[in-house]
């Protein structure tokens, strides 16, 4: 990942580097000094190299017939050291930059200066299969986003509509948009541009951007924040439920929760796999590695025991996406959660889950055999 971008001579200086130890030193795009992976965990680097450069004015002599002639032009050394104290939990980043021994700029980098930038590199995108990979790449091809919107729109209220009732299509599309709002929220507040929400038939619905996260906290924030956007429109309904005794409102309530809690099963790549992957992995790389593998067997579980076929399909997909994740451990742009975020995002986590749980129990407790469909599916 891009640690440091500065200006030196009048070129791009800059830092590459991961948690895994291993620096790289660009000055004009041209690797200058390196610094390779250590089992001692230092932070603290010094990156040294020398500079030639021309003289711009070339000096001037007299021959013995008093003609001016120019010698050849004069090189000089310039030597440079990069000074650069990196703590990875919680990140931080201190640097002092050297030009022929005189101290030229110095400073500090923190998380919301990885979360902002835009690196001078772009990563390049892994090759794998994802519903998302796969559904972009459609995208792209059609010119007309607002057309495709309002006809997957359509085709999603036309098949949700012959599989139950118009009514029902329009609460599960208010549900899906509202949990989708929620992923555009959180990416907006990354200052990442989005290209909106995308309804797919029988699928769900898709939050798109163009951009890429920087940070393990930007994956966890913006994964959360769908399902939380689906705890609050459950917990509205609810409200909504005791005010007026309208049992439309209690159904939106249960079921909405449903469709929520299923998006936080730990399973790749659902929103809950990608909270697991970006916890775990920040904690261990075999930590996070035995993780996945556990929600992953839990899926399988899951998927035999209810016959869900499209769950089992998520999950093939979910384990594809976690071997690359196992084989670019080490070269992970994305920088990892501290102790505390660890512990906030796996509090949210649970509370989120919790909270969904509790409504789906609330109403099936109530004695309604339509509201206890939700809590018999999470049994059976």
């Amino acid at each position: 990942m891009e640690l440091l971008n500065i200006e030196c001579l009048g070129k791009r200086l800059r830092l590459e580097g991961s948690i895994a130890g291993w620096q790289q030193l660009y000055w004009d795009n041209q690797l200058v000094s390196q610094k390779s992976a250590s089992v001692s965990d230092q932070a603290f680097h010094i990156h040294s190299f020398t500079l030639t450069q021309q003289s711009v004015h070339s000096p001037i002599k007299q021959d013995s017939d008093n003609v001016d002639i120019a010698e050849h032009p004069l090189t000089q050394s310039i030597p440079i050291r990069l000074e650069v104290d990196v703590n990875w939990q919680p990140f931080q980043l201190d640097y002092c930059l050297l030009i022929d021994d005189e101290q030229i700029t110095q400073g500090h980098r923190t998380v919301r200066d990885i979360e902002q930038q835009t690196p001078e590199v772009p990563v390049a995108k892994t090759q794998k299969i994802s519903i998302v990979g796969l559904a972009s790449l459609g995208f792209k091809l059609l010119k007309s986003a607002k057309v495709i919107k309002v006809l997957f729109a359509g085709a999603s209220v036309a098949a949700y509509s012959w599989l139950f009732s118009l009514e029902f299509a329009l609460a599960l599309i208010g549900c899906l948009v509202f949990h989708e709002y929620g992923h555009i929220r959180a990416m907006k507040h990354f200052g990442m541009k989005t290209k909106g929400i995308y309804l797919i038939p029988f699928v769900g619905g898709l939050a798109l951007s163009d951009e890429r996260i920087n940070t393990r906290w930007q994956d966890v924030y913006i994964s959360i924040m769908g399902p939380s956007f689906g705890l609050i429109l459950s917990i509205i309904s609810l409200g909504l439920y005791w005010i007026t005794g309208n049992v439309f409102f209690a159904g939106l309530a249960s079921f909405n929760a449903l469709l929520n809690l299923f998006n936080l099963l730990p399973i790749l790549p659902l929103d809950g796999g990608h909270i697991l992957k970006s916890i775990s992995f920040s904690m261990n790389s075999m930590v996070g590695l035995v993780a996945c593998i556990l929600g992953a067997a839990a899926g399988v579980f899951i998927s035999y025991s209810l016959g869900l076929a499209l769950l089992g399909f998520l999950l093939l997909i979910g384990s594809v996406e976690i071997v690359f994740e196992w084989r670019s451990r080490h070269q992970s742009h994305l920088l990892p959660l501290d102790r505390y975020g660890q512990i906030f995002s796996t509090v949210w986590y649970l509370l989120t889950v919790a909270g969904l749980v509790g409504i789906i129990w609330y109403f099936a407790s109530s004695g309604d055999d339509m509201l206890a469909i939700p809590l018999q599916i999470l049994g059976s």
